[in-house]
C-alpha cells in the first residue's frame, strides 16, 4: 500500500516526464518546419537558378546543328574592279535567316562585301563574337572565328557615320564593318541589335531589314562561360550568303 507522500513523488515524477515530452514534441514540431522551411526555400531558389541558366546560357531551341566551319583556304589580292554591289545579302544562318538592304553610301564596301558572298566566303563560317554590355552587336565574316581571320585584302573606310562627343550611335539593325584600325575593312562584319555607342571609325554599309528576332533570340542565349563579350553561347553559323539583284 502506498502511502500519500509515494503517490505525490509518482505524480509529481509523471508530470515531469509529461513535460519533457511536450517540450521534445514541441521541438521536434519546430525542427520539421524549419527543416520544410528550408526544402522549400532551396526547391525555390532551385528554380530560381535553373530559370537563370536557361535563360542566360541555353542555346536557342530553333538554332539547327550544323557541320564544323569550312577550312580558311580562300584568299584574294584585291576586289575586282569590276565587282558591282547588289541590292542586297541573305545570310541563312542555323538560326534563322537575316536580310540585309546595302547602302548606296558605301559602294566599295558593298561591292567587296557582294564579291565575297556571291565567291562563297561566307559560307560556313561562324559568327565568333556576341558582346550583351555596353555595346550589343554579334560579329561574323571570319573563317577561322578567332578574330583575326580575313580575305586576304583591305580596303579604305566609307559611310562613317556623324559624331557628337566623340562618339556615334549605331543604331539597332545597323550593319557595319569590324576593323583594326583606319582602313583596314577585310570580311568581318557586326550586326547591331540594340542600338550601340561607338567610336565613329565603322563603315556602315547595310540594314537589317529582315531577322532582328533571330539575333535577340541569340543575344538572349548569351555569351560562352556567362560572360559579356565572347563567343556566343549558341554557335551561329552562316550557312550560305546569297547577293539578292
Amino acid at each position: 500500500m502506498t502511502t500519500k507522500r509515494e503517490r505525490e513523488l509518482a505524480r509529481a515524477k509523471y508530470e515531469r516526464q509529461l513535460q519533457r515530452r511536450t517540450q521534445r514534441q514541441a521541438r521536434e514540431r519546430t525542427l520539421k518546419l524549419v527543416v520544410s522551411g528550408a526544402l522549400v526555400l532551396l526547391v525555390v531558389l532551385g528554380i530560381g537558378l535553373a530559370n537563370h541558366k536557361s535563360t542566360a546560357a541555353n542555346p536557342v531551341s530553333s538554332c539547327k546543328q550544323v557541320g564544323p566551319n569550312r577550312p580558311n583556304n580562300m584568299k584574294f589580292a584585291k576586289v575586282p574592279a569590276n565587282a558591282r554591289a547588289g541590292s542586297g545579302i541573305v545570310l541563312e544562318t542555323n538560326c534563322g535567316v537575316v536580310n540585309i538592304t546595302l547602302n548606296k553610301s558605301a559602294p566599295k564596301t558593298t561591292a567587296a562585301m557582294s564579291f565575297l558572298a556571291n565567291r562563297g566566303f561566307f559560307n560556313q563560317t561562324q559568327c565568333h563574337r556576341l558582346t550583351t554590355q555596353g555595346i550589343y552587336v554579334l560579329q561574323c565574316g571570319d573563317p577561322t572565328a578567332t578574330g583575326s581571320g580575313g580575305p586576304g585584302f583591305s580596303f579604305k573606310d566609307e559611310n562613317l557615320p556623324k559624331a557628337t562627343g566623340g562618339s556615334a550611335i549605331y543604331k539597332r539593325g545597323t550593319v557595319a564593318m569590324a576593323n583594326s584600325g583606319a582602313n583596314t575593312n577585310g570580311s568581318q562584319f557586326f550586326l547591331v541589335y540594340k542600338d550601340s555607342p561607338l567610336p565613329p571609325n565603322y563603315s556602315v554599309w547595310g540594314k537589317i531589314t529582315g531577322g532582328l528576332g533571330t539575333l535577340d533570340k541569340i543575344a538572349a542565349a548569351g555569351v560562352a562561360g556567362g560572360g559579356a563579350d565572347g563567343q556566343p553561347n549558341q554557335r551561329v553559323v552562316i550557312g550560305k550568303a546569297t547577293v539578292t539583284p
